[in-house]
């Protein structure tokens, strides 16, 4: 099947045909390891991860790099204000980084390059920018002489006075141009350095990315991926560095940038203060139904994230999840080939939207399915669509049911009051089951009354019980009261 992509340069959706068929290569930038990801930092994770795996199906082989930045302003900031070696910061909050991307279901890389074990790739590649003309030395710096890349801005569309007010860059009076940016600078004797003929320095944040690129995936690669964000003046620098460098040759063929998430219709960000932290997301909320609102709209338009938005989520998986529940007896493989509408919608620009949808219309087939093998073989392309996108993983049963360990104690004060001492020693699922079973028994005795406060009590612990023929059922509600 034929994979087509929005190429940012181009500004078009193309055919993706890869330099070596038998080698695709592609790079995204990861994070500057000085504080948790938020959510908005996990999304270009978790869609460009999922092209990743849709690249390993169709092609051979696929070398994915994800970097880590280890040296930046930020992180020495964040070093001093919490009074530790800057590696304390680093290697805790990557640790941290690797935690949660496994935890929301992100596949590893197959190369992480850390930017400090790249010193000596960075120096060469800006000896060689400073042979050619493309680079200067001025007062311990090393600077990109914009001008003399006659392409700067066709990647981002932008007019040089634009670049140079979106760049905010510094105005210095050893700079030929106040574009042109910085690719080695000056550290004080406090600050990370190393040894370089410009003197003792750090590299700039650009120049980072084009090095370990060029490291393990060579001069040119297939696709280069990102947030938007980056598209200016990142990746825009990287362009002319890894251009200028390379005599000419193309840096990257494809360029996938992905949208911004906003918060209740307001820009995310962190000087805004209303940014959520994924490691704080992922004890609060269902893997999935993350996983799911990362992929439910196209990853080149903006997300908005809302609680209604998660509320919707949360339902359309609970229907999926429903259909599993009520056909556990049906046998599935969900290790069989893919759909073929549901690798349709993948391959056209990474369509999650559509492939989702597909998610639906498979339930729906599994449950009108007229025969056994007919029901059998929907329900396995559900399952195994579903794994693809990193969903239908869980037992049903313990989908509805949630990791209820705590609840809040006003809430707990009523349910113990209408039961025994026995109940009142139980915790999480012990305890629901315990207070379903009370009113269960309530409405054999015909106690309606003491039924319905029961149905109340659980209710305020963000538990739903349903009545079937077989008997109660419980799931946790889909915007559960939280623990107070």
């Amino acid at each position: 099947m034929k994979l087509r992509l929005h190429n940012s340069l181009t500004r078009r959706v193309e055919d993706f045909v890869p330099l070596d068929p038998q080698r695709v290569t592609m790079y995204v930038c990861g994070p500057t390891v000085y504080n948790y990801v938020h959510i908005g930092n996990a999304r270009p994770y978790v869609v460009f991860g999922l092209l990743a795996r849709l690249l390993r199906r169709l092609y051979p082989k696929l070398v994915y790099a994800r970097n880590i930045t280890d040296v930046d302003d930020k992180i020495n900031t964040a070093a001093a204000a919490a009074g530790v070696p800057i590696a304390t910061i680093t290697d805790r909050y990557a640790a941290d980084f690797r935690a949660d991307m496994a935890k929301l279901g992100v596949d590893a890389p197959d190369v992480e390059p850390h930017a400090t074990a790249h010193i000596p790739q960075i120096i060469a590649m800006i000896e060689r920018l400073i042979a050619g003309g493309h680079a200067y030395a001025a007062e311990g710096h090393a600077l990109f002489d914009v001008a003399s890349f006659a392409d700067y801005g066709k990647l981002s569309g932008r007019s040089t006075d634009e670049m140079i007010a979106g760049a905010r860059v510094e105005v210095a009076p050893y700079k030929k141009n106040p574009a042109d940016f910085v690719l080695w600078k000056p550290s004080t004797p406090d600050l990370p350095g190393w040894d370089s003929p410009w003197g003792r320095g750090r590299p700039g944040w650009h120049i980072e990315c084009s090095a370990m690129s060029e490291a393990h995936l060579g001069e040119t690669i297939d696709i280069h991926a990102g947030g938007n964000d980056l598209l200016f003046p990142h990746h825009e620098n990287e362009v002319a560095q890894s251009t200028c460098a390379h005599s000419g040759r193309i840096f990257a063929r494809y360029w996938l940038h992905n949208g911004m998430l906003s918060l209740e219709g307001r820009k995310m960000s962190k000087s805004l203060g209303n940014t959520y932290k994924l490691h704080e997301l992922l004890e609060q909320y269902p893997v999935e139904l993350l996983r799911y609102m990362l992929m439910k709209a196209h990853y080149r338009q903006p997300l908005d994230w809302s609680a209604a938005a998660l509320e919707q989520a949360r339902r359309t998986l609970d229907g999926l999840y429903t259909t599993l529940r009520d056909l556990a007896d049906v046998p599935a493989n969900p290790a069989g080939d893919l759909p073929e509408e549901f690798l349709a919608a993948l391959c056209d620009d990474l369509n999650t939207p559509e492939a989702l949808a597909v998610l639906s219309r498979l339930a729906d087939a599994t449950r009108k399915a007229a025969d056994p093998q007919a029901q059998a073989e929907a329900k396995s392309a559900l399952l195994g669509a579903g794994a693809f996108l990193g969903l239908l993983q869980v037992d049903p049963e313990a989908w509805f049911r949630g990791a209820t360990t705590s609840f809040a104690p006003q809430a707990l004060q009523v349910a113990f009051s209408l039961v025994g001492a026995e109940l009142r020693e139980l915790e999480g699922d012990e305890l629901i089951n315990g207070l379903v079973e009370e009113r269960q028994q309530a409405k054999l005795r015909k106690d309606f009354k003491k039924a319905d406060e029961l149905r109340a009590a659980l209710a305020n612990l963000g538990i739903v019980v349903e009545d079937t023929p077989q008997g109660p059922r419980w799931k946790r509600a889909s915007a559960a009261p939280v623990a107070a």
